[in-house]
């Protein structure tokens, strides 16, 4: 019974892994989602709200005010951008806000450009909105796009061009130089950029990372998309947001009404506090997760594995045909069993023949992780050589 356009869709790989994990007693480094909790003001602050702030019926559907002048104030602290806070819709996490952006802004005949490993959300909503989906690839080992092959991709149907960085799958963090140029066919064939930008504080190694809206005449035409659940280490809770000119957020309000009205009312102010923390916490998120990618990224190396650099997000790529395996998605299902960790395979955020098949060897690790659990799980997959 289910309709057409969603019948690839009826499962996805984080529950099938994180099942097998929970099966096997596999560490699981396959769903990225950390095992500690985020700071303890923003946990003191959601339990008062919860039981002695009165915050527990139902916010304003855009989202509590403080929380959307929370999200204007960050955006201008960190990138120097103007937001009104009028212009930001709070969201159920970032994935029904680029559902409600799509389903908003696209329908049958439109045609929506994204990059190839992508979250699997993404082809899930563009299907729902009844556009159609046109990938450009990000090849190994840099996972960076062609230029020529971005600009084939444009046509005179392309309503949105969909863009992650720092970049779930891959760990990639596109440059200003790569983003100019998306911006500039956006312009040329008058398309909407919406921007996934929940990693946003987690580039390494002195990436920047570089908000679309700032660049030059891109605010205009750009929605920005980001959330609290990495950044805090509360991926439950499920508070995300959207900000952009006012008619384009209008339309992802429009949709979003319809789809949970809103919700998480007393966890929306405890964010907005969290929003405010100083420097040292946010440098902190990416000096513990430098550490944490090391520890993983040489581990995976003495283990066997060809690991590619991770730049930003909480994600390590790998290729497992060095220690034989040539079918990454064989290899993660089968990983659980032969060394007690779970993983997921980069090839079903791939859609297209030639990206599955570009994707085919590699698996993508989570270091979102306490060290000694990512300590144990390194030593578990020391003799996977053996098993290939």
């Amino acid at each position: 019974m289910l309709v057409e356009r969603m019948r690839p869709f009826t499962s996805t790989i984080f529950t099938e892994i994180s099942r097998l994990a929970v099966e096997t007693g596999a560490i699981n480094l396959g769903q990225g989602f950390p095992d500690t909790d985020g700071p303890a003001s923003l946990l003191a602050d959601a339990a008062h709200n919860i039981t002695d702030g009165g915050r527990n019926q139902y916010p304003p559907g855009p989202g509590v005010l403080e929380l959307r002048e929370a999200v204007a104030a960050h955006q201008k602290r960190f990138y120097d951008l103007d937001v009104d806070p009028a212009d930001v819709l709070v969201t159920a996490g970032a994935t029904e806000a680029i559902a409600s952006v799509l389903l908003g802004l696209c329908g049958g005949g439109d045609e929506v450009v994204t990059f190839e490993p992508y979250y699997d959300s993404y082809a899930a909503s563009i299907a729902l909105s009844g556009a159609t989906r046109h990938t450009v690839p990000l090849r190994a080992p840099d996972f960076a796009f062609d230029p020529d092959e971005l600009r084939a991709a444009f046509t005179s149907r392309t309503k949105v061009v969909l863009v992650n960085s720092p970049h779930n799958p891959t760990g990639a963090v596109f440059s200003r130089e790569q983003l100019t140029l998306i911006g500039e066919l956006a312009t040329e064939f008058d398309a909407v950029v919406v921007t996934d930008e929940v990693y946003e504080h987690m580039a390494f190694d002195g990436t920047p990372h570089v908000p679309m809206a700032t660049l030059p005449g891109m605010a205009e035409r750009t929605l920005t998309i980001s959330s609290a659940g990495k950044t805090f280490s509360v991926t439950g809770w499920k508070v995300g947001w959207v900000h952009g000119p006012p008619e384009l957020v209008g339309a992802a309000r429009t949709v979003k009404q319809f789809l949970t009205f809103h919700g998480g009312a007393p966890l929306q102010p405890a964010v907005a506090n969290a929003l405010a923390l100083d420097d040292a916490f946010y440098d902190g998120v990416i000096t513990d997760l430098t550490r944490k990618r090391d520890l993983l990224s040489d581990g995976l190396r003495a283990a066997g594995f060809d690991v590619f650099a991770t730049h930003g997000t909480y994600f390590v790529v790998t290729d497992a045909r060095p220690l034989g395996f040539d079918d990454g998605f064989d290899l993660a299902y089968r990983l659980p069993e032969l060394c007690g960790v779970a993983a997921v395979p980069v090839s079903v955020f791939a859609s297209t023949p030639e990206g599955v098949e570009a994707m085919r060897p590699l698996v993508r690790f989570a270091f979102c992780k306490r060290d000694e659990v990512l300590t144990e799980a390194v030593e578990r997959m020391g003799g996977l050589r053996d098993k290939a």
